[in-house]
């Protein structure tokens, strides 16, 4: 018998590098995003922002808001709205465990980032918490020690 291997090659369209700085995230989900013929053109150009983005459930669907995608540079005069609210595809118990989840205290569901999974457009959402400044100002301060221990390592 042979063994086939399917290899997925991944493509990073985008990544919400703020996300981890004003939230810890607790939990990640892969969602399927639903998109017209001319923004998926424009997010295999790589034109795409993720900056104050969010997910919100509502009756039972998913849906990504304030997601800039470039309209497409070739494309004409039926060209999709950069900031229109799109439909992520999930499954109904995985969305009912991430409400049940959500009408805790604090959590908040964050587009981490999106990315090309073969053929398909997937979007890495993630359960988050919102971080207070203290504890920001914690995060920095454990980045920078640990880059000078690397630094003091590596001179060594």
């Amino acid at each position: 018998m042979l063994n086939t291997v399917i290899i997925m090659i991944m493509k990073i369209v985008c990544q919400n590098r703020k996300a981890y700085h004003d939230y810890s995230i607790e939990e990640t989900l892969e969602a399927g995003i639903q998109l017209l013929g001319t923004e998926v053109k424009s997010l295999r150009d790589g034109k795409a922002n993720l900056k104050d983005s969010y997910v919100i459930i509502k009756s039972s669907e998913v849906f990504l808001l304030n997601c800039h995608i470039s309209p497409y540079t070739h494309g004409n005069i039926m060209n999709h709205d950069p900031l229109r609210t799109r439909k992520l595809l999930i499954h109904r118990k995985e969305i009912e465990r991430l409400r049940g989840k959500m009408q805790q205290k604090g959590y908040a569901l964050i587009p981490l980032k999106i990315y090309f999974k073969g053929p398909y457009a997937k979007v890495e959402i993630g359960l988050a918490k919102g971080k207070r400044q203290y504890e920001k100002r914690e995060t920095i301060k454990e980045r920078e020690a640990k880059r000078a221990i690397e630094k003091a390592m590596k001179s060594r």
